[in-house]
């Protein structure tokens, strides 16, 4: 076999040890996750470092090595199979961080949740052995909010619960731990939707308005509270979009064909079926902190664009709290109007969406084709 020469008709010089080694880790995928000690990357692989003799997490905090003297390991097991020993540091034969701050924010949620009262940031940051600085930056990435909006989430669902039940408002509001009733009716319009004593008569007297249309996915609901359009619902079946209408507001008044509200319907379908053109009229956003959180990030995302359910997380500050993402894109009742058709999974591939997966195609082809 003929040898390679260069301009002068010598062989070029064999690249020395080092510089295959350090190449060889660079254009290793891992290498980027080890640079950027990527949390989501631990328990998928491991480094040694030969100079040091110790293997680590991809998110170990120590000096960074120098690429020619980084290996990658698929196990634990196998980074001490090749001689090397944990990490004191980062204690990569435990659990990972991430595991250890979940378990301790599912112990501290536990214990919101059945304190009588709300508790403050100190008290909880002394229950997980932490300072209220840390405490408070790992609960809001674990849990997607704050430990107070936490806590106000946990208490509104026990007023809402008890209203149900058909308890008096000002017992359903104190029993749920709320010091204050008047700080709760201050909050009551985001938080209910509408006064205590309307929702514990399941809507009672309030005038819904709804139409029912045709758009180019099939049936669609439009309906709207005294505060803006309060439901999107697409479907194969009017009787149902009615149906779900019905059980959102179970004693409300349920206004049909109102000769003003087609224009608000007309607007609606339109959108439906130019999903990038917006909608300019106003909404009635009923959810949690969080959802809303979540909801107000997907309608950041450009048409025609896409997001996966982590990069939102990550948007709202909360990387831990994908699955949570996914339950708050599933509770939207806004179709089309808060974009959820835009959340894509981490491959780019479409995953479950309220209204039919083939429709969640069809508004993202529709964008990018506008």
């Amino acid at each position: 076999m003929k040898k390679r020469t260069n301009a002068g008709g010598k062989a070029p010089p064999a690249l020395p040890t080092a510089a295959l080694s350090t190449a060889a880790s660079q254009q290793d995928p891992r290498w980027a996750a080890l640079i950027a000690r990527d949390p989501q990357a631990d328990g998928t692989f491991f480094y040694a470092v030969r100079t040091t003799g110790v293997y680590c997490r991809p998110s170990c905090p120590s000096r960074r090595a120098l690429p020619r003297n980084v290996s990658f390991h698929a196990t634990a097991a196998e980074a001490e199979r090749a001689g090397f020993r944990a990490c004191k540091r980062c204690r990569p034969g435990g659990p990972t961080p991430a595991d250890r701050h979940a378990r301790i924010v599912a112990r501290i949620c536990r214990y919101i949740e059945n304190a009588p009262r709300i508790p403050t940031l100190r008290e909880l940051a002394r229950r997980a052995n932490l300072s209220p600085y840390h405490f408070h930056r790992i609960f809001s990435a674990v849990a997607g909010l704050s430990p107070r909006a936490y806590a106000l989430a946990q208490r509104t669902r026990r007023v809402r619960a008890a209203l149900q039940r058909g308890q008096p408002v000002t017992a359903a509001i104190y029993d749920a731990g709320f010091g204050s009733g008047g700080r709760f009716y201050e909050k009551a319009g985001a938080l209910l939707g509408m006064t205590p004593r309307t929702f514990r008569a399941g809507g009672a007297a309030t005038d819904i308005h709804f139409a029912l249309g045709r758009c180019r996915l099939g049936h669609v609901l439009v309906a709207r509270s005294a505060r803006g359009i309060c439901a999107i619902l697409l479907g194969d079946e009017p009787e149902r979009l009615l149906q779900d209408l019905e059980a959102r507001f179970p004693k409300a008044n349920l206004i049909g064909g109102d000769a003003g509200f087609d224009r608000w319907v007309a607007q609606v379908v339109g959108l439906v079926d130019a999903p990038a053109v917006g909608l300019g009229l106003p909404l009635d956003v009923r959810g949690t902190a969080f959802q809303q959180r979540v909801w107000q990030a997907l309608s950041r995302i450009p048409p025609g664009s896409t997001a996966s359910y982590a990069e939102i997380a990550h948007r709202i500050g909360a990387p831990g709290s994908v699955r949570a993402v996914a339950r708050a894109c599933a509770a939207n009742a806004l179709a089309v109007a808060i974009p959820c058709h835009r959340v894509v999974r981490q491959d780019g591939a479409l995953s479950g969406y309220r209204w039919g997966v083939e429709r969640k195609r069809a508004l993202l082809l529709a964008e990018r084709q506008s």
